[in-house]
């Protein structure tokens, strides 16, 4: 009964998803449709919710036993409620009048404390951590751009045209050569040989995932409910 219930729910709904998609919108398969989207939605909600009480349980626990990296969970805890808290709170509580303009403390809008947060520190943090990323994404091309065969070198070559079409002072050099090497690169290399690949890989990605919505609708695939 604990799985029979939730695989019999995920049958029914992705049954009905899938063959209310050849329906219109006003035809009663097509209205459960939308039904089932505005229930989507409402679960997300209680997703979310779930999601940030098991980050704060999980993240309290290693804090109150003093686990390795408690300081870290503990700035994550005041991080959730400092964002949280003041955005959930109603703006007429804590208002404030700058320049003639009136703004508020609580809430989401502009002069919020959850509006300087996210502008002045969640905002550089993504900021840097992507930055980095960069030094990592160099140094992967790097070891896969290495000419070690005949394919490796075309692939070496190729994507540094790719990245010197792709910046203004290379778009530059590249246009002083004879012919319109910039737009034959746009052409051939990334409207043809590179668009195809995209479509291969978005096909491949689309057959599985249409292949693990199959396994979840005949409850092959259990794994989302906690079964291995």
């Amino acid at each position: 009964m604990r799985t029979a219930i939730p695989t019999i729910m995920a049958f029914i709904s992705g049954f009905v998803l899938v063959v209310a998609f050849f329906f219109r919108g006003d035809t009663p398969i097509g209205s459960l449709r939308q039904e089932f989207t505005v229930w989507l939605t409402i679960v997300g909600g209680f997703t979310l919710i779930l999601g940030v009480a098991s980050i704060i349980r999980v993240n309290w626990s290693s804090v109150a036993r003093k686990k390795a990296g408690w300081g870290y969970k503990l700035l994550t805890l005041i991080a959730v409620f400092a964002m949280a808290i003041p955005s959930v709170l109603p703006t007429s509580w804590a208002t404030y009048v700058v320049d003639g303009g009136t703004f508020s403390l609580f809430g989401h809008t502009d002069g919020s404390i959850y509006d300087w947060l996210f502008n002045y520190m969640q905002a550089p943090m993504m900021a840097t951590m992507f930055a980095t990323l960069a030094f990592y994404i160099a140094s992967a091309a790097y070891r896969a751009f290495r000419a070690r065969s005949a394919q490796a070198t075309l692939l070496l070559l190729t994507a540094t045209l790719i990245m010197l079409v792709r910046v203004p002072m290379g778009e530059a050099f590249l246009g002083m050569l004879p012919g319109d090497v910039p737009g034959w690169l746009n052409t051939y290399i990334m409207s043809g040989v590179n668009m195809a690949v995209q479509r291969g890989i978005i096909i491949g990605a689309a057959l599985g995932a249409a292949s693990m919505a199959l396994r979840i609708m005949l409850g092959i695939e259990r794994t989302y409910m906690g079964n291995r």
